[in-house]
């Protein structure tokens, strides 16, 4: 990208993008959480962006489809998790860039940000319900997880053949 305002203008796009497609697919879980198709973007924005605005777009997105979705107890952690979520993939990605590996070795970070989603929301339900109660939500998130790698990779897979980068 060219400027500061092109990478901006990008980061938000793409967290408006994480936050309809958090609030489009809401699947409800037993503790309050639900199951969403926000992941995924996160993923594709984490493989376009710089590790600040790969944090920023997925912290923000996915904290404001919180919010306006009526899960405000969420938005602080959902912003801490999904925010590294993107900053992790976004480091390991920049990494394996320079070594120019398969699509495959990009299964690695997404499945890494997707055990940090899981493991950072049986942390904070842990906190907020018990851990016994918490570990119920594991399974859905999860589900989550495994679709947003899916829609993640699929979409970086397509973002790659057709060249598209910012």
């Amino acid at each position: 990208m060219k400027n500061k305002a092109q990478k901006i203008v990008v980061a938000s796009l793409i967290s408006a993008l994480i936050c309809v497609a958090t609030m489009i697919i809401k699947i409800p879980t037993p503790l309050k959480g639900y199951v969403n198709a926000g992941d995924g973007f996160i993923l594709v924005g984490a493989s376009l962006l710089s590790p600040a605005y790969s944090f920023l777009s997925a912290a923000i997105g996915s904290a404001l489809a919180d919010v306006l979705s009526g899960y405000t107890t969420y938005a602080p952690a959902t912003f801490l998790i999904k925010g590294l979520m993107g900053l992790v993939t976004t480091l390991i990605l920049l990494k394996l860039k320079e070594k120019n590996c398969k699509f495959i070795m990009k299964l690695i970070p997404a499945i890494l940000a997707e055990v940090i989603m899981v493991l950072g929301y049986f942390i904070f339900e842990g906190i907020l319900y018990g851990f016994g109660p918490s570990a119920v939500n594991i399974i859905p998130n999860v589900f989550q997880g495994i679709a947003g790698i899916i829609i993640g990779l699929s979409l970086m897979g397509i973002f790659e053949k057709k060249k598209i980068k910012l």
